[in-house]
């Protein structure tokens, strides 16, 4: 009995040492497993990533001559470089600080080349680890941070409405392409949402079977584009898209400055759009004319769609120079990818306004000598009634006045154009 109970004893301690250690075991795990991981610090040196792009763009002899630095940063030095200092000066996450060791952090031209260059290629995050000497998240957060300070100190100037003498000048431009009233064209692009959420992607996808998100613009014959509307799924048509466009809304409210044309010896009083087949027929549309009958019908249907494409090559310009949105968009937070896009339409329009010495120039000196030979001018006062904001809803879409003003915008092109192969 005695040598039992021993062995009894002996196994009641050993399961109770099992248990003790088990737990020990299970605890120690269980920290390691909860114990927050360190991120790898890898020292890239970023020092010499800085004089590397100081020595390739910046220094007083480049390596790469100013026709490189366009090609690489789809705009000249000096312009990129105000864009820089407006960051630095009044962005803090672009200020170049020391940290606790006293060491300075990246510097703006590093941080802006990293996100340009994402704009610029499409590419991703660590494509230019090796050059610029920046992590991959790191590159993400000057991007975002890019993408807010460009909106935020540009967005007003580069993305306004038009003022009255930029109207003017458009309504002048409109009647030497003859088209008097025109103030230029409203057509919608598509961009591929590649990493659309898969709740959504029925709500985004169209006849391609890809997501796309859609924007809506007007552009000018300088490739400046006036009104930018994005974030609507791209199973929305045009039509569909206008619905929900606040591009009317200065017209509706009252704020627009109002606008006063002739053609054909009538007289009008609402600017419009040059559009595509799709659009309706309101007073502020002019589409052409599907199958033209006769000479008349033919030559405006053609001046017409050569004009019209003006949009579709601001569209083109814009892809080219930025193939972040020409590419799929690789981005999960659809905020972000609009503000990229509105990034994107913003760098656009300063690169045209600073390259606007280089394009083909419409001539409109006949107009500079005095208002009377124009027969579109802009009204300098504006009313802010928007009482009768049902009655202007209904001049917009009036289809009577679209017709009168089409007919006559027949007649004027070809008394313009018409003899000019005789």
């Amino acid at each position: 009995m005695s040598s039992s109970s021993s062995d009894e004893v002996d196994e009641a301690l050993e399961e109770i040492v099992d248990q003790v250690v088990d737990n020990f075991i299970h605890s120690m795990v269980d920290v390691q497993a909860n114990k927050p991981k360190r991120r790898v610090y890898i020292e890239r040196d970023r020092e010499r990533g800085h004089n590397q792009l100081c020595n390739d763009y910046f220094k007083e002899n480049p390596t790469y001559q100013p026709e490189m630095f366009m090609r690489h940063f789809r705009m000249n030095k000096p312009l990129f470089l105000r864009i820089v200092d407006r960051l630095s000066s009044e962005g803090p996450y672009f200020q170049q600080r020391r940290n606790a060791h006293g060491r300075y952090g990246l510097s703006a031209l590093q941080k802006c080349t990293a996100a340009i260059r994402m704009l610029a290629y499409g590419q991703s995050g660590d494509t230019y680890d090796e050059y610029l000497r920046l992590g991959e998240s790191t590159a993400r957060l000057c991007l975002e941070n890019f993408t807010n300070g460009i909106i935020q100190l540009f967005g007003d100037e580069y993305l306004r409405r038009p003022t009255p003498d930029d109207l003017q000048r458009l309504l002048d431009v409109g009647e030497v392409r003859g088209f008097p009233g025109m103030i230029g064209n409203i057509d919608c692009m598509h961009w591929e949402w590649k990493n659309c959420p898969t709740a959504w992607k029925g709500q985004y996808t169209r006849g391609s079977g890809k997501p796309t998100i859609v924007l809506e613009a007007v552009a000018s014959q300088n490739l400046w584009i006036w009104h930018a509307f994005f974030g609507l799924p791209g199973t929305l048509n045009d039509i569909n898209v206008l619905d929900r466009s606040p591009v009317f809304d200065d017209i509706l409210q009252g704020r627009a400055p109002k606008v006063k044309f002739k053609v054909n010896n009538h007289t009008y009083r609402m600017a419009y759009y040059l559009t595509d087949g799709i659009y309706p027929n309101w007073s502020t549309f002019i589409q052409s004319i599907p199958l033209p009958q006769g000479p008349k019908a033919e030559l405006f249907a053609e001046r017409q769609e050569s004009t019209r494409k003006d949009v579709e090559r601001a569209f083109g310009v814009l892809q080219s120079r930025f193939a972040i949105v020409k590419n799929p968009a690789l981005q999960w937070d659809k905020e972000k990818i609009g503000r990229i896009m509105r990034t994107c339409v913003i760098l656009h329009n300063m690169i045209v306004e600073n390259e606007r010495g280089g394009y083909t120039q419409i001539d409109t000196s006949e107009f500079e000598s005095g208002e009377s030979s124009r027969s579109s001018e802009v009204q300098r006062t504006t009313s802010f009634n928007i009482g009768n904001m049902l009655g202007i809803r209904n001049k917009v879409r009036d289809s009577e006045k679209h017709d009168r003003l089409k007919a006559d915008l027949v007649e004027n092109v070809w008394q313009k154009f018409g003899n000019v192969d005789e």
